[in-house]
């Protein structure tokens, strides 16, 4: 029954990218617009404060987005089983290898039930990854559909904001990288 479920809400994800992905590319060729008009998109908009929020690493380690006040970041909201997550996870892996300096990789796991550390080992990633074990931190977020990410600048304000899996290119793009 769960597995189900779980199918159900990723398909009903599946089909709300599609849907907006759809509407922002007519929106563009109406109006001859270059950039993604992310206002419309689902979740929190860009241009908003980041929510501060606190959650465990794989480590057990308590980890606060605040602690990365002066920094850019990549919050990344994602499970095991999504199909788009793991596509991205490679270009993730490459981009943090990158830009490890300059641009902190915030993972949420939403799916911390599940063998989050087997799967980084498999995937062999290793940005911090953050388990948000009771759906808060994805609630705050507002998170409709997974992959989400978001752009964070060094004032903790939302620059970009990106539903489904991105390549290496457009993370260098949104990070200003």
């Amino acid at each position: 029954m769960m597995k189900k479920v779980i199918a159900i809400v990723f398909l009903c994800g599946l089909m709300t990218v599609a849907i907006v992905q759809a509407m922002e590319k007519n929106t563009k060729q109406e109006q001859g617009v270059e950039s993604i008009q992310t206002s419309k998109l689902p979740g929190l908009e860009v241009g908003l404060k980041a929510p501060d929020f606190e959650l465990k690493n794989l480590a057990g380690d308590t980890v606060r987005l605040s602690d990365f006040k002066g920094q850019k970041i990549m919050l990344n909201f994602w499970a095991t089983w999504c199909p788009p997550c793991k596509k991205e996870m490679p270009d993730m892996q490459k981009f943090y290898e990158l830009t490890k300096n300059d641009v902190v990789i915030l993972a949420v796991n939403i799916d911390p039930e599940a063998d989050v550390e087997g799967f980084a080992k498999k995937m062999n990633v290793h940005f911090p990854i953050l388990l948000d074990e009771k759906d808060k931190v994805s609630s705050m977020y507002k998170i409709l559909t997974i992959p989400t990410t978001f752009f964070i600048d060094e004032e903790g304000i939302i620059q970009h904001k990106h539903l489904s899996a991105m390549t290496i290119e457009m993370m260098k793009e949104y990070s200003g990288f």
